[in-house]
């Protein structure tokens, strides 16, 4: 009796994650940004930047700074416009591929209009590349999030072996962090920025899967 008292319980637990989880996640987020935005000229958010900063700085050399020029370049659009088309040109899923151009666009105006209220200056003291524009959240961090994000959302419920699909969304989770690190190095974004950007992604991207794309799908 007992047994199966403990067993219920945990099913409940269970039920209630599956059902609930990433909606706390998102709140937590939500919350976790506007904070952020709060704190944005505060002594606590240039101390973190500072020390985050710190350490990213000590990677600085010729061949580093290469790399995260490269890597940089993959949350640009030039990069991302190439991706959607390789998409309608060999994806079946023609409602994949429309809402997967939808949502560029969509992130690339909301990071706008966002950054538009906040208005947070850039860095000003390491720019390994020149960028225009206010600072918060990083247009590159929220838009790779929700844009390779949404792909790995998308391959998670593919047909591909697990092998391949796991490898596929590794990738593209690596591809993220480093496009977030590599506006810190190239002195283009404080940390916060990079954060803010991911937070506000995630915060984005279940709005748009839930309410929009899933909706259409069903």
């Amino acid at each position: 009796m007992c047994y199966t008292y403990y067993s219920d319980i945990m099913k409940k637990i269970k039920e209630f994650i599956n059902k609930y989880l990433i909606w706390i996640i998102l709140i937590l987020c939500l919350f976790l940004f506007l904070y952020i935005i709060k704190l944005i000229n505060a002594d606590s958010i240039s101390t973190f930047d500072n020390f985050i900063y710190n350490h990213v700085k000590k990677l600085i050399n010729p061949n580093t700074t290469k790399f995260f020029k490269i890597v940089t370049e993959f949350g640009n659009y030039t990069v991302m416009i190439p991706i959607i088309i390789i998409f309608y040109l060999f994806n079946k899923d023609k409602s994949f591929n429309r809402y997967f151009t939808i949502n560029l666009i969509s992130v690339f105006a909301s990071n706008f209009i966002v950054k538009s209220i906040i208005r947070r200056d850039r860095p000003i003291d390491i720019n390994l590349i020149i960028e225009n524009g206010f600072s918060f959240p990083s247009g590159h961090s929220m838009v790779s999030f929700a844009f390779y994000g949404f792909l790995i959302y998308y391959l998670y419920h593919t047909d591909l072996k697990k092998p391949l699909k796991y490898s596929l969304m590794t990738l593209l989770g690596f591809i993220i962090l480093l496009i977030g690190l590599s506006r810190i190095y190239l002195g283009v974004h404080y940390a916060s920025d990079v954060l803010g950007g991911f937070l506000l992604a995630f915060v984005y991207l279940v709005i748009y899967i839930k309410f929009i794309y899933k909706r259409e799908k069903n």
